[in-house]
């Protein structure tokens, strides 16, 4: 009778940055829904990620990492992250399996101070852990925090992400399906597409410009040819900034054309004609209505 049953439920993913929680997520999926880098703080928004399973529904909310903020952009981010963990009916809060379990303590009991409902810890990143300190690592964080489980995993490579999927599953109440089983988010294209295009400037730039950039996209028509035209407007903080972006004779700016646009024509199953425009937005990371304006609002 229990196997009748349908589980679902909103399960948060939340950890520091860049220690793969996008990059699980997409594993999960199958797909490349979450835009990912090897810079930290990539992810700035909540989303979701919907995984049907034989028997239930999981809804993953992928957050940003969980950092010390500065800027209102910041503030904003870890915002979104810390407020995830209230609500849902599974939290998995994920580490870097190079850590020092004994540095990351203070973090894990201050973000899960509070929180009601169980929460796994996923070690990922297990093939960067010498051979032999594996179980000493999950002994030392299982002193931090009473865990449900602690699950190593490598989101890179799948290893132990399947067994993660169904214990995730079987720890869901009953419920309903909270989405159609023919999607993988809720959030519209036009976020998607953004996010793709920023996603390009983390891979291609340096220093601190993808942290000075907003993609806001302007424009996104289907033309009576099926071909998807697409406005997009690349927001930085300061000329030099711009400068970089564009490239010298226009360079830098086609080669992040070239590479969301692949990437866009996959997601959309068309041909895509997109438009790039750089813009000086001033110290946007740190105004209010511009944060709003570019989508970063709670």
């Amino acid at each position: 009778m229990s196997d009748k049953i349908f589980r679902s439920g909103f399960v948060s993913i939340v950890g520091r940055p860049n220690v793969g929680k996008s990059t699980l997520l997409n594993r999960i999926l199958g797909e490349k829904l979450m835009i990912t880098s090897d810079k930290p703080q990539t992810t700035r928004n909540q989303i979701k990620g919907i995984h049907n399973v034989p028997g239930g529904q999981i809804v993953f909310l992928d957050t940003p990492g969980i950092h010390r903020a500065k800027t209102r952009l910041n503030k904003f981010m870890v915002e979104e992250a810390l407020s995830s963990v209230q609500g849902v009916d599974l939290i998995l809060f994920l580490v870097d399996g190079a850590f020092d379990p004994e540095k990351e303590a203070g973090m894990i009991k201050e973000v899960l101070s509070g929180v009601e409902a169980p929460v796994i810890l996923v070690l990922n990143k297990i093939d960067l852990i010498p051979k032999g300190d594996l179980l000493g690592r999950m002994a030392a964080y299982g002193e931090t925090y009473p865990f449900k489980e602690i699950i190593p995993v490598s989101a890179a490579s799948g290893d132990g992400v399947e067994q993660l999927v169904q214990l995730v599953h079987g720890l869901l109440p009953e419920g309903p399906c909270y989405f159609p089983d023919d999607i993988l988010t809720d959030v519209p294209e036009r976020f998607i597409v953004a996010e793709i295009i920023r996603e390009k400037i983390f891979r291609l730039t340096r220093d601190e410009v993808p942290y000075s950039t907003a993609v806001v996209v302007d424009s996104f028509k289907e033309r009576e040819t099926g071909v998807v035209a697409i406005q997009a407007t690349i927001n930085v903080e300061r000329d030099s900034q711009k400068g970089i972006i564009i490239g010298r004779k226009g360079d830098m700016l086609k080669k992040i054309g070239s590479q969301a646009r692949q990437e866009i024509e996959r997601l959309l199953d068309t041909k895509v004609f997109l438009e790039l425009f750089v813009r000086v937005s001033g110290e946007w990371s740190d105004n209010s209505r511009m944060l709003k304006e570019f989508g970063y609002d709670s």
